[in-house]
């Protein structure tokens, strides 16, 4: 799961601060294996997070969950849609 981000005027530390705070409310959330906040290494203003979860089934679980919602409000004011999605739902294919 990526969920798509964009820098607000108040600069990077929202992000950060909101990513932090999240991560510690989802720390034994059943299934998560890890988060990652990523900054776009060609635009300094572009953010993702990315997880990875145990299965597609425990992922869609909690998605469905009602503590989906609040868990990640804090980065809801920062997705950034200016494309067409703002996030991106990936299974693994392939792997080494």
């Amino acid at each position: 799961m990526i969920v798509y981000l964009a820098v607000p005027e108040a600069g990077p530390g929202a992000i950060e601060d909101a990513y932090h705070e999240i991560s510690r409310r989802l720390a034994d959330t059943p299934g998560l294996l890890k988060n990652e906040l990523l900054r776009s290494a060609l635009d300094s203003t572009g953010f993702a997070v990315l997880s990875e979860w145990e299965s597609m089934a425990d992922f869609k679980a909690w998605e469905e969950g009602a503590a989906h919602r609040n868990a990640t409000s804090p980065l809801r004011p920062f997705q950034d849609r200016s494309g067409d999605r703002h996030y991106g739902i990936y299974e693994v294919v392939a792997a080494y």
